[in-house]
């Protein structure tokens, strides 16, 4: 577990779910900057061989499967679940050559099928102790940093996706985190 910070910290995680996107360069840019490792929860039908994933990889990140479309899990099949959640990982260890070890449901839902499907696949499912609600808040982005500072706890996994209004607050919100006294881990 790689951890950045002072002993004795308390430390969070940050997860992007729903690239790669075009945005991914600049958000590595800042990560590296303020020296931030984080947890990108992809769409396979986002990630084609000319994304900067070795990039991901070589800065310490991790890459984790959010299915091949972003599907509901829950109006699936056990079967179809399955399939989608199999082809992401697979998609995503083909291209990377670097095993998948964790898995975000779309929407945060799923149901006794999605984890079982999960064990058999020996992926654990990661879900969020604090939502950033950034995919609502495309006028409001400063709201991002209140709601994730306000809600800050030591282990908190904060749910972040790859959008402007998130990369355009991302170095301040990471300041208000260290601020607070918390430092930054992976899973």
């Amino acid at each position: 577990m790689t951890k950045i910070g002072s002993s004795g910290e308390k430390f969070v995680v940050l997860t992007f779910d729903d690239g790669p996107s075009r945005l991914l360069p600049q958000f590595l840019d800042v990560l590296k900057q303020e020296n931030v490792p984080a947890v990108f929860f992809w769409q396979t039908r986002l990630l084609h061989p000319k994304r900067p994933w070795q990039r991901v990889l070589d800065e310490g990140h991790l890459i984790g499967s959010h299915t091949v479309k972003h599907r509901n899990l829950v109006e699936l099949t056990k079967e179809e679940q399955f399939k989608d959640i199999s082809n992401s990982i697979n998609a995503i260890e083909q291209i990377t050559g670097s095993s998948v070890r964790y898995f975000r449901p779309p929407y945060g839902r799923f149901d006794a099928d999605t984890l079982q499907v999960t064990e058999q696949l020996d992926t654990t499912l990661v879900m969020w102790k604090i939502a950033s609600m950034d995919w609502e808040l495309k006028k409001d982005p400063d709201q991002i940093i209140a709601n994730v500072t306000e809600n800050l706890e030591d282990g908190a996994v904060i749910l972040l996706h790859e959008l402007p209004q998130t990369l355009k607050v991302l170095p301040e919100l990471i300041a208000s985190i260290k601020e607070r006294g918390y430092g930054f881990t992976l899973l």
